[in-house]
C-alpha cells in the first residue's frame, strides 16, 4: 500500500509508522469498541497516515462527521472526538455531548484528540460549556510532517500563511520546527542548516533551541541528510502566482489535488458501449489517488504538458503490442507466462485510459484563447514586459467579470515583478475590482497588501530586472521535450527558490550576496554538531563539503525532476476576505 513512500532515495515508511503507532497507541487507552467523530479537514490527511483497516483492527466500528445536532446511533462503548483546536469546533463538541441521551444503558465514554495539539484555551471552553468533565481522556496528536510520496512531506496547514502574515501567529512555525525534530530523531541530525528569512531564522532558531532543552533527542544515527534549506514563503511570492505547466501542475491547477486526491468531471471516464450514446452518464466525479504508486504518472507528472501527449501515445503503442503477443503465445509456457503478466497489463491499460481522459479535459483549457491570453501577460510580467503600466488584458477581464481569483493572481503578479506598483495603477487597479466585484473586498485588497502580494512602489526603484538577471529566472529558450533547465515547468520562468537553491549548492551564496540583500529577511547559515562517534564517521566519509550538486537540480516543490529532489514540505494558503491563493511556505531537505 505504501511502497511509493519507500521508493525514492529516503525510506519513508518510517516517518508513517512512526505516525501511526503514536494513533494505536491512543486508541488502545481506550478500551472497547469505539466509534470515531472526525473533524472532516482532519479525514484526508489521517488517511494518508491510517486507513480502515488499521483503525479497524483497535475496534473502531463507526465513524461519523462532526456536525451540530444528536450524534447518529451506534452501539458503541467510545466515542472519539479527532478535532482541530478551533473554538468553533468546541461548539459543535458541546452541542453533541449535551444531546447524549444520559438515560441510555450502557453510558458512552468519551474522549477528545487534539491535532496537532492541545489546547488550553478549547478545554478551558469546554469547562465553561459544563462538558469538559465528559472527556475521560483529552490527549494530542502530532500531525507535523504526512508523507505524501516518495520525495514530498507535507504539514497541511493551510492557513500558515495567513496566521504568520496577517495576524502574525507563529504557531505554525513551532510546528515546523517540531516537524523537523521529528525527522532528525528518525534519520539523523542534519549538519547544516542554511536560511532566508524571518520565518526561516525562527524555525532554526526554536530547532537549535530544542535540540539544547532535550538533549536525549539526539539520537547516534548517522544522517541521512546533509543539508537542510529554510526558505520564507515571502522570499519567493512569484512562483506561486504563475499558472504551472507540468501535467500535475496543470491538475492541480484546473481541478485542485487534494490530500494526494483528485477529483474529475465523469463525462471523460464514463465507459463507451456501441449503440447506447450518451444515456446513463455519471453524475459523481470521478475521484482519482496520484502518486508514485501508478508508474504512468510517475513518468509523466513532472513533464510540461506539451510533452505529456507523446508519452501517452508511445505507451498505448506498447500496451497495444503487449496485448498482441497472445497471439504468439503456442505453448502451456508462453501461455502460462501471458496470463501471469496480464493483471499488470489491464492495469496499466487502465491508467492509460485515465491518464488519457485527464490530458483531454486539460488540452481542452490550455487550447483555449483566454488560457492562451492569460499565460502570454503572466510571461510578459515574469520576463519584465509593460510592467509598470495598467494592463489591457487584467481591465477587459475586470470589464467582463472574469472569476476574482484570477484577476487577483494578474495583478499581484504584476505588483511582485515590478517591486509595487506605482500608486497611480494600484489606484487603477483598486477602483475597477471594488466598482465590478464588491466594495466588501477592500478587506480582500487590505490583506493582500499586508501580506505584500499588492503594494505601492516606494523609493521609485524596480529590484525585480537585477534579481531576474542575475539569477537567471527567465529563459528564452526552453527545451520543453527533453529538459535540461528547471525553467520548463514554467515555459520560461525558472522558480526563484529553485535557483537559491541551486546557488546554494554551487558556487554558494556569497556569489550572490547583493542580490539576497535585496529579498526580504536575513540569510544566515546554522552548523549542528554530531555525536563524536558520527563525526568521525563523517570526517572519514564522503562529505558534502567540497561537493558540487548536479546542474540539473531541482525540487519537487513544483512537482517536477523528482529523481534529483530532496524534500520540500509546503502548506496552502487561504488568505482573508474571500480571497484564496496558492501559496506555501517552503523548506528544503537536500540528501547526501
Amino acid at each position: 500500500m505504501a511502497a511509493h513512500l519507500s521508493s525514492g532515495r529516503v525510506n519513508l515508511t518510517a516517518l508513517r509508522e512512526a505516525g501511526r503507532r503514536e494513533l494505536r497507541e491512543f486508541l488502545d487507552k481506550c478500551a472497547g469498541s469505539k466509534a470515531i467523530v472526525w473533524d472532516e479537514y482532519l479525514t484526508g490527511p489521517f488517511g494518508l497516515i491510517a486507513q480502515y483497516s488499521l483503525l479497524k483492527e483497535h475496534e473502531v466500528e463507526k465513524m461519523f462527521t462532526l456536525k451540530p445536532g444528536r450524534l447518529p446511533p451506534a452501539d458503541v462503548k467510545n466515542i472519539i472526538f479527532f478535532v482541530r483546536p478551533k473554538l468553533e469546533l468546541m461548539d459543535i463538541i458541546t452541542d453533541n455531548v449535551l444531546r447524549e441521551d444520559r438515560g441510555r444503558s450502557p453510558q458512552r465514554d468519551f474522549h477528545i484528540l487534539f491535532v496537532p495539539r492541545r489546547s488550553l484555551l478549547c478545554e478551558q471552553w469546554l469547562k465553561e460549556q459544563g462538558v469538559l468533565g465528559s472527556f475521560i481522556h483529552r490527549e494530542q496528536y502530532s500531525l507535523d510532517l504526512i508523507p505524501f510520496d516518495g520525495d514530498l512531506l507535507s504539514m497541511e496547514s493551510e492557513s500558515a500563511f495567513k496566521e504568520c502574515y496577517l495576524e502574525s501567529d507563529q504557531t505554525s512555525l513551532y510546528h515546523a520546527a517540531k516537524g523537523l525534530m521529528t525527522l532528525q530523531a528518525l534519520y539523523g541530525t542534519i549538519p547544516q542548516i542554511f536560511g532566508k528569512g524571518d520565518c526561516a531564522r525562527h524555525v532554526a532558531n526554536m530547532m537549535i533551541r530544542m535540540k539544547r532543552e532535550f538533549p536525549g533527542s539526539q539520537n547516534s544515527i548517522f544522517p541521512v541528510f546533509d543539508t537542510l534549506l529554510l526558505l520564507d514563503r515571502n522570499v519567493d511570492l512569484l512562483t506561486p502566482l504563475a499558472t504551472q505547466l507540468t501535467y500535475e501542475g496543470l491538475i492541480d491547477e484546473i481541478y485542485g489535488i487534494q490530500n494526494t486526491y483528485v477529483k474529475l468531471p465523469p463525462e471523460k471516464f464514463a465507459p463507451k458501449k456501441q449503440g447506447e450514446g450518451g444515456k446513463d452518464l455519471p453524475t459523481e466525479p470521478k475521484k482519482l489517488q496520484l502518486n508514485s504508486a501508478e508508474e504512468l504518472y510517475a513518468e509523466i507528472r513532472d513533464k510540461n504538458f506539451n510533452a505529456v501527449g507523446s508519452v501517452l501515445s508511445k505507451k498505448a503503442k506498447i500496451i497495444s503490442a503487449a496485448f498482441e503477443e497472445r497471439h504468439h503465445a503456442k505453448t502451456v509456457g508462453e501461455i502460462k507466462q501471458f496470463v501471469s503478466q496480464l493483471p499488470h497489463m489491464q492495469a496499466a491499460r487502465s491508467s492509460l485510459a485515465n491518464h488519457t481522459s485527464i490530458a483531454e479535459l486539460i488540452k481542452d483549457i490550455t487550447t483555449s484563447e483566454d488560457f492562451f491570453d492569460n499565460l502570454t501577460v503572466e510571461q510578459e510580467f515574469m520576463s519584465g514586459i509593460d510592467t509598470d503600466k495598467v494592463n489591457n488584458y487584467i481591465e477587459d477581464c475586470i470589464a467582463q467579470k472574469h472569476p476574482l481569483i484570477k484577476i487577483l493572481r494578474l495583478v499581484c503578479l504584476q505588483s511582485v515583478c515590478n517591486s509595487g506598483l506605482k500608486q497611480k495603477v494600484l489606484d487603477h487597479y483598486k477602483r475597477e475590482i471594488l466598482q465590478t466585484y464588491g466594495y466588501e473586498h477592500i478587506l480582500t485588497l487590505n490583506n493582500l497588501e499586508k501580506a505584500g502580494l499588492l503594494k505601492p512602489q516606494t523609493g521609485g526603484r524596480n529590484n525585480y530586472p537585477t534579481i531576474r538577471k542575475t539569477l537567471r529566472l527567465w529563459m528564452d529558450d526552453v527545451n520543453e521535450q527533453n529538459p535540461n533547465d528547471i525553467s520548463y515547468v514554467y515555459s520560461g520562468y525558472a522558480p526563484l527558490s529553485v535557483r537559491l537553491a541551486q546557488l546554494l549548492a554551487r558556487p554558494g551564496w556569497r556569489s550572490i550576496e547583493e542580490v539576497l540583500k535585496m529579498l526580504p529577511g536575513p540569510h544566515f547559515e546554522e552548523r549542528q554538531q554530531l555525536p563524536t562517534g558520527l563525526q568521525k564517521k563523517r570526517r572519514g566519509g564522503a562529505g558534502s563539503r567540497g561537493r558540487a550538486m548536479p546542474d540539473s537540480f531541482a525540487i519537487h516543490f513544483l512537482k517536477v525532476l523528482r529523481e534529483l529532489l530532496a524534500f520540500v514540505l509546503f502548506s496552502y494558503t487561504v488568505l482573508l476576505g474571500a480571497l484564496l491563493l496558492a501559496g506555501w511556505t517552503t523548506y528544503f531537505l537536500v540528501l547526501k
